[in-house]
């Protein structure tokens, strides 16, 4: 049984007012704030860490990829300016295109970065257009771009609660040092990751999850000594790695990976399953197991693996890598089949590697002046497991900026935009809403 505590009742002060309220700096919010601003509304991102990123930076998911069909990239718009910005700072590296495609070189020049396609059954799997970047990187480059864009920013300001009136958002409330304040908007676009907003405001969505991860990467890595060991001793390289993995308790094959760092490589594990993003005390618990296979892997790794005798722990990520929380059931509920299938739909606004997400995807029932962009939009669990990469989330959140200013302009809500005018206005952008050709009709 909960007990429970009653509040007093309380005036909340307005601490700022725009035409779209962006609820969460990660890739997809980012891409919503910085869209909006540059079609001509006034907007107010809203994040509760101190930096802009997300997932890509404070939870370290350091490769952008699920962003090329074949030899085709199809996420471009803002993630393609990212990826651009980021190495001219010298922090991405991605394969220039004569060396994609199958070739055991290339292979072995380029697979340690991750720059792989994964999908392809045929191993090895062929090198594709892919980003390996830096997670400090990213969070200059977003600075950059939402001040470029004229975007207020607020940091360190967590959600609250949604604000709505008569059945549509009036803004949010959100908790600081400041105490708890509200911030105002005519149009507001969940990019929370686990759906916070839109599922305070009532909208549906179904709770899920399969796993989590504390991310780290290591220092003072021999790469080359590494990498030799593993293509010249494979017999050898293969026994010592599949401890590697036992310890870490659940991993990608490749559990780490090069960054544009020399001596630092990202560790994408490890994998926890049956905790809920959701939960005070399963995310307690995968900090704390987290860390104590990390420093059990360590410790072999420094033993075992040539190239790591002298590694160090460089940094654990300081936001828990969750995949699945909350999802939205919205006016279009994308299905596993609709991603394997490749469906195009006559509203698609944004892809991915080479699969299509509706506009009504984004829209939740019931509810206006709400758009979702992000890992929380409108999906089936085993759709979002296939379609939840940065690149097609930052593709959402440039389309629902988008889309937001649109509304404005042409005075509609953002469920009645011309998603016509959308999808040409993205188009202008240089990003690509996958709806050239419709092969099925609008369920």
């Amino acid at each position: 049984m909960t007990d429970f505590v009653d509040e007093p009742g309380r005036r909340v002060p307005v601490a700022a007012r725009a035409d779209v309220v962006v609820v969460g700096g990660g890739p997809a919010g980012f891409s919503a704030a910085v869209a909006a601003a540059r079609n001509g509304a006034s907007v107010c991102l809203l994040e509760r860490y101190p930096y802009l990123g997300g997932l890509a930076s404070g939870g370290m998911v350091l490769v952008l990829d699920d962003m090329c069909a074949g030899a085709e990239i199809s996420v471009r718009g803002l993630c393609e300016e990212m990826i651009e910005r980021l190495r001219r700072y010298g922090l991405a590296v991605y394969p220039p295109e004569p060396e994609r495609g199958h070739d055991p070189a290339m292979w072995r020049k380029w697979s340690r970065w991750g720059l792989f396609d994964f999908n392809v059954r045929t191993r090895p799997h062929p090198i594709c257009y892919a980003a390996s970047f830096d997670p400090d990187g990213w969070k200059r480059v977003s600075d950059e771009m939402v001040q470029e864009a004229g975007v207020q920013l607020r940091l360190h300001s967590w959600f609250s609660h949604a604000l709505v009136r008569d059945g549509a958002m009036a803004g949010v409330v959100v908790d600081g040092k400041a105490g708890r304040q509200a911030i105002l908007g005519g149009i507001v676009i969940d990019a929370t990751g686990d759906l916070d907003v839109a599922a305070d405001a009532g909208a549906a969505h179904v709770h899920a999850g399969y796993m989590v991860t504390t991310v780290f990467r290591l220092g003072g890595v021999d790469t080359d000594a590494a990498e030799r060991f593993q293509f010249e001793h494979p017999a050898e390289f293969e026994a010592i790695d599949k401890e590697a993995r036992r310890i870490i308790g659940g991993s990608w094959d490749y559990w780490w990976l090069k960054t544009p760092l020399p001596g630092v490589v990202w560790c994408n594990c490890p994998h926890m399953t049956g905790l809920d993003g959701l939960r005070i005390e399963d995310l307690t618990e995968a900090e704390f197991e987290g860390r104590r296979r990390i420093h059990a892997m360590v410790e072999y790794a420094r033993a075992k693996i040539p190239g790591f005798a002298h590694c160090h722990i460089v940094d654990i990520a300081p936001q828990t890598g969750v995949r699945q929380t909350r999802l939205l059931e919205g006016e279009y509920v994308v299905t596993k089949e609709d991603v394997a299938g490749r469906v195009r739909f006559p509203d698609s606004i944004a892809r991915g590697r080479d699969y299509y997400t509706p506009y009504r995807a984004l829209l939740p029932r019931g509810i206006e002046g709400l758009l979702v962009a992000g890992r929380h939009y409108s999906a089936t669990p085993p759709a979002q497991k296939v379609s939840r990469e940065i690149p097609p989330c930052m593709a959402m959140g440039e389309a629902a900026g988008t889309a937001a200013a649109l509304a404005l302009a042409s005075g509609v809500a953002v469920r009645n935009v011309d998603v016509g005018a959308l999808q040409r206005r993205l188009r202008a952008q240089g990003a690509d809403p996958g709806a050239e050709v419709a092969l099925v009709a609008a369920q």
